[in-house]
């Protein structure tokens, strides 16, 4: 039944005009912050950890901003996953560093592009799945009854999709082998066994040491790329920056900061796009509390 009538609401934000998805998501973040949900309790923690200096009077205007914006991911998902793909590409109206990318790609030794939780990152992966070859690691969804339409609806352009099993993984390492792109999502806590702890914010983060190894083993150069919304439903505005080399360091420490790194620099340029209502510091170091 959830299933259901998750379906029906994609397909009914589908019908709407991007700017009225957007009004009705912010309308859900409002709602997620006057209740006493979780998301707000989690968005403002990470925010004290990150933010520490930052008056609590910002914080908390940060705090409403940002779960704002995670209603508005759940609603232009309608857009994304059933839009004609012609009519997404034309919401991006300006593109910032894209030369950047399209030259790395261009001396064949793949590419690797992090696509964070910062955003619109559905539209990151449908949009630039109409100009390179990718092949997108994902997360199988809680809700097994979603899995087709997801995969319908992302692969709808040609992009494909690889679980985040030991086979998935090989097919990231059979694309770059092809010269082709490769698209993560970088900043998810892989817990004690798939990461390794590095500054996030200043604070110790499980660091996916996927990305790292990919990079160290292939050389294949490594992007990050956002997509950040405009007011009234406009569009977006995609930005690229290159990680730093240190993320092919033999030290997954050392790596995995790199890799903090940049996607720092990226939620610092959008802070109140970022979603922070995620647990990111949930994996906690060896005899250290949680923080949530």
């Amino acid at each position: 039944m959830r299933v259901l009538l998750l379906k029906l609401l994609l397909r009914l934000f589908a019908l709407l005009p991007l700017r009225a998805a957007h009004a009705l998501g912010a309308g859900l973040g409002w709602l997620a912050w006057v209740l006493p949900t979780g998301l707000r309790d989690t968005t403002l923690t990470n925010l004290r950890l990150c933010y520490p200096d930052m008056p609590e009077p910002e914080r908390r205007r940060l705090a409403r901003a940002s779960l704002r914006e995670t209603g508005k991911t759940f609603t232009e998902m309608g857009a994304m996953w059933f839009w004609s793909p012609a009519r997404v590409y034309g919401l991006v109206r300006e593109k910032v560093n894209e030369d950047m990318a399209v030259d790395l790609y261009r001396q064949g030794r793949g590419l690797i592009v992090l696509i964070p939780h910062l955003g619109s990152w559905e539209m990151c992966n449908l949009h630039y799945a109409q100009d390179f070859p990718l092949t997108a690691l994902y997360r199988p969804p809680r809700m097994a009854g979603l899995q087709r339409m997801i995969q319908q609806s992302r692969e709808r352009v040609g992009a494909r999709l690889v679980p985040t099993t030991a086979g998935g993984v090989k097919g990231l390492y059979a694309a770059l082998g092809r010269h082709e792109v490769v698209g993560i999502l970088p900043d998810q806590d892989p817990g004690r066994s798939g990461g390794a702890f590095a500054p996030f914010f200043g604070i110790p983060a499980s660091t996916m040491t996927l990305v790292p190894r990919l990079a160290r083993r292939t050389g294949a150069p490594v992007v990050l790329i956002y997509g950040e919304r405009l007011p009234k439903g406009r569009g977006y505005r995609t930005h690229f920056h290159r990680v730093d080399d240190t993320i092919r360091d033999a030290d997954p420490a050392v790596a995995a900061a790199a890799l903090n790194r940049g996607v720092e620099t990226c939620v610092r340029e959008c802070p109140a796009q970022y979603q922070w209502s995620y647990k990111r510091f949930k994996t906690r170091p060896e005899g250290e509390k949680g923080l949530y």
